[in-house]
């Protein structure tokens, strides 16, 4: 059976409260057996709320991602979103080259990317350095206006406590490129619910890339789900305990797989009226949301 990604895209944008998103960029692999899988995935986030919108099963041995392949997956976010309800675009190092950086310009479209610290600053005066040599014996460094990979934007630069690289280059402000970045482990936590932290995608034997694709839709829906859940849940029933160090014990997925979990495992004839108060009040939720799209 087929099925149309296209509208699982528009129903998992119904997650998303409205206003402006910051997309992730990455990609995850695995090896089952001679099988490898090797996803391309695009998740947006606005506040709490982040979701899975686009992937493309890679079928290239694990290598890099394109930058068709990237293009391919923005384009769609574009034109279900909107190129102007789009904040920012963040990516790790495999994301870099001229005409994917390019693109992003071209689009108006704002971007963070981690860069590779082998890539060369070009300032205005023609001044050619390495990002090790900008750095010299200071910490950080922030430069505004130059030129990486054959595009303008700023940069970033921090030495981190293992010796490597934090090398940022951006349209935001120089100084806000850091703070930005963090933002990029939303998708890292979407790979944990997708996989060892969560529904232990890894252990499917599907070896089809067309059948995979399905089921990570399907796993897609359910983690929106959760995470709107355990969202719910924090704000209106109980919030979610902190740790001693100031972070949630919890996720906000976590807590609604806890709670649809629990359910579960009760007698369905107790939980009947309940699953159908909570049948009721998502599917008017969506309602809402699909009406507060059509007029935005």
């Amino acid at each position: 059976m087929a099925l149309d990604y296209q509208q699982v895209a528009i129903l998992l944008g119904w997650f998303l409260p409205r206003g402006k998103v910051s997309l992730c960029i990455d990609r995850t692999e695995w090896d089952f057996g001679k099988c490898q899988v090797n996803i391309l995935m695009i998740t947006a986030r606005r506040g709490e709320v982040s979701v899975p919108l686009y992937w493309e099963l890679l079928d290239n041995k694990s290598g890099n991602s394109s930058s068709e392949d990237r293009i391919d997956l923005l384009e769609k976010c574009i034109n279900l979103l909107g190129a102007r309800r789009i904040g920012l675009v963040i990516g790790d190092r495999e994301f870099v080259g001229h005409r994917w950086l390019k693109y992003l310009k071209c689009q108006g479209i704002g971007f963070c990317i981690r860069l590779p610290r082998h890539h060369l600053v070009e300032r205005h005066d023609g001044q050619v350095q390495s990002a090790l040599e900008i750095l010299g014996e200071t910490g950080q460094v922030s430069l505004s206006g130059v030129l990486v990979d054959g595009v303008w934007a700023n940069v970033w630069i921090k030495k981190l406590v293992d010796g490597d690289l934090l090398y940022l280059f951006g349209t935001p402000q120089a100084k806000f490129l850091g703070q930005l970045y963090r933002k990029r482990w939303t998708i890292e936590c979407f790979f944990q619910a997708l996989k060892s932290r969560g529904f232990d995608l890894e252990s499917t034997h599907l070896k089809n890339l067309e059948k995979l694709k399905k089921l990570v839709a399907l796993v897609s829906i359910a983690f929106a789900f959760c995470s709107n859940l355990g969202l719910h849940h924090h704000l209106k029933v109980k919030p979610i305990a902190l740790k001693k160090h100031g972070y949630k014990a919890k996720s906000f997925f976590r807590k609604g797989l806890d709670i649809v979990r629990q359910a579960l495992k009760r007698q369905w004839k107790d939980d009947i009226q309940l699953f159908k108060h909570l049948l009721c009040r998502f599917l008017r939720w969506l309602s809402f949301q699909q009406a507060s799209i059509a007029s935005g």
